[in-house]
């Protein structure tokens, strides 16, 4: 055990985690040259077009330190705020952390974030200063930044240039040193923590475990310890490239077991290993239960592959444990789910996954958060669907959920920031300046309000400078009102959304005008309109694509020409009144892009 080390790159986005992985696979030689390229464990054709971590990637290298040979387990973690849910994962399974600055963009909002989750597990702290090389680096200040966060000294901080490979070799020699070996008893009975699993239709479910005591081996007859059933061990690994079988994973060491486990929904991550013949007393205290913040629908476009659709995001599931869903129905769509995500990005992000990976086309319907619903009886209702709230006469009040927001910034951009904060019922609870120009900026704001492209406004008015982490409060009274769209009189149940009273004028005016232009032309007009209740606040209308019956009428008396247009009149009422209205699935998105 005293050999094992196990470690993650905790870094804002885009400060060069995955990079720096890359080199400390080349120096340990873990891949052949052939093997080696950019970004090289962000395996997902999505990581790379965009260019960001989406999943963590562990994978083990061999290093000789002093003559003895070391396991280094490495896990890359994402930085982006809406996948923080797998650094908190990664760091549950480490002793240690590379915390990653960029030279050239000092120390950012996930940066903080990141590293306090990292101390409060205790995790030991390696500073490491990287894009030396570029001309904007200003290494003397960000290295006193990072001494000033975490109080180490200037000599402690490694600055390298992950993309040259300047500096990084002696990284290795620190982690050997300075984190510590993971601590267990190799002699009591097995626990082993999963930390994450992936569906192969070949062989069933792959858990990915870290081992805390005892061992596990090839063959051995397990029980999870949260769900009760019992495997048999047919393959278990260490994590390389690929999967790499062995006899067994010791104490303090990481791997994967292949069970032949057929049902996703056996599998939890969290969930404790043991055996059965000498089983644990308790299970390993797993990762907070995650809390999905952004709720949208899920449909199939075609309503009879709505079971398939349940297999899929079963098997999802596993692969996103953050990621939770539940059966609903909705008047417009037929059958499908309410979904939970930690965020716009995670729900564009897991609707291309869903396509890419298991060939699943699914409609969206605009993303809300859950609100607090309290009744007249005296009653709490959770509402994540603007359909599931009760007759305003029922209700009492509502709770919105608040979220404390902390933004860091060039001081240049500090006031478009507070008014953009401001302008979305944001109040500053505290500002202070870290350097003398770059500022921290704390605010309370409602969780609804940066639902909708707030990342993007504050990127734009910061010219991509701010950066952004958030945490929720709790729930708050707010004034929120219903805001229904009738397409041709009737309800589109997916277009209805709960919005502040203030804004739900704005709002509705908008939605109408942006629907007009993506409804098609029918036979007859189609009225759109915005309502609060029984109250119309917003009408725009798509006209109808018109015959022109009076072509075949030449000369003679204009009553000819108007009994024409008169049949043809009675006939659109007659069309109109049974005519149904398709909404595309552009209309869903572009409520998202309302700005």
């Amino acid at each position: 055990m005293k050999h094992i080390r196990n470690f993650c790159i905790i870094a804002h986005i885009d400060h060069g985690k995955s990079t720096l992985a890359d080199r400390l696979l080349e120096l340990t030689k873990t891949l052949a040259d052939r093997e080696m390229e950019n970004q090289v464990l962000d395996d997902m054709d999505l990581e790379k077009e965009k260019g960001i971590t989406i999943k963590s990637h562990a994978i083990q290298m061999e290093y000789m330190y002093k003559g003895e040979k070391y396991l280094l387990n490495l896990i890359d973690t994402p930085g982006h705020v809406d996948f923080s849910y797998e650094v908190s994962r990664s760091i549950a399974s480490c002793e240690g952390a590379l915390l990653v600055v960029d030279a050239s963009q000092g120390i950012q909002a996930q940066t903080i974030s990141n590293l306090y989750l990292a101390v409060d597990h205790n995790l030991e702290i390696i500073p490491v200063l990287n894009k030396i090389d570029m001309e904007a680096a200003q290494v003397e200040v960000v290295t006193d930044q990072i001494c000033d966060l975490i109080g180490c000294d200037p000599e402690d901080v490694f600055k390298v240039s992950a993309r040259t490979g300047q500096g990084v070799a002696p990284i290795l020699d620190a982690i050997v040193e300075k984190i510590p070996a993971p601590k267990g008893d190799p002699q009591a009975p097995l626990r082993a923590l999963i930390f994450d699993s992936v569906f192969n239709p070949f062989r069933g479910v792959i858990a990915y475990f870290k081992v805390f005591d005892g061992a596990l081996r090839k063959g051995d007859r397990v029980r999870f310890f949260n769900t009760g059933m019992d495997y048999v061990a047919d393959e278990v690994g260490i994590l390389k490239m690929k999967l790499v079988p062995t006899d067994g994973i010791s104490c303090g060491d990481v791997g994967y077991a292949i069970c032949g486990i057929k049902s996703a929904t056996e599998v939890k991550v969290g969930d404790t290993i043991t055996t059965q013949d000498n089983p644990c007393t308790n299970a390993i205290a797993g990762f907070e239960e995650v809390k999905p913040m952004v709720f949208a629908g899920m449909y199939p476009v075609d309503a009879s592959k709505f079971e398939e659709l349940r297999s899929v995001l079963e098997k999802f599931q596993l692969n996103d444990a953050s990621f939770v869903y539940e059966p609903e129905s909705s008047l417009a769509l037929g059958s499908g789910f309410r979904c939970g995500f930690l965020g716009l990005l995670h729900l564009e992000i897991v609707q291309e996954r869903l396509f890419r990976e298991f060939n699943m086309d699914v409609i969206t319907t605009v993303p809300n958060v859950s609100y607090k619903v309290f009744t007249t009886q005296g009653e709490v209702m959770d509402v994540h669907n603007p359909s599931g709230m009760p007759a305003p006469t029922l209700i009492d009040h509502i709770e919105e959920p608040y979220i404390r927001a902390q933004i860091i910034s060039k001081s240049d951009y500090f006031g478009a920031i507070m008014k953009l904060c401001l302008d979305r019922r944001g109040t500053l609870t505290g500002q202070h300046f870290i350097t003398a120009d770059r500022v921290e900026l704390n605010y309370d704001m409602p969780l609804s309000e940066i639902v909708f492209g707030f990342y993007d406004q504050l990127k734009t008015v910061s010219r991509g400078y701010a950066s952004f982490d958030y945490h929720i409060t709790g729930y708050r009274p707010a004034r929120l009102v219903r805001l229904d769209i009738l397409l041709n009189g009737e309800p589109a149940d997916a277009l209805s959304s709960l919005i502040h009273e203030d804004n739900a004028y704005d709002f509705g005016r908008k939605m109408c005008v942006k629907l007009k232009d993506l409804i098609p032309r029918q036979q007859f007009d189609i009225p759109i309109q915005a309502a609060i209740g029984a109250k119309i606040i917003a009408r725009e209308t798509v006209k109808q694509v018109r015959k022109d019956v009076t072509a075949k009428c030449y000369g003679g008396d204009i009553t000819r020409k108007r009994k024409l247009l008169e049949k043809q009149k009675e006939g659109k009422k007659r069309m109109r009144q049974i005519g149904t209205v398709q909404v595309p699935q552009s209309a869903f998105m572009a409520v998202l892009k309302l700005d």
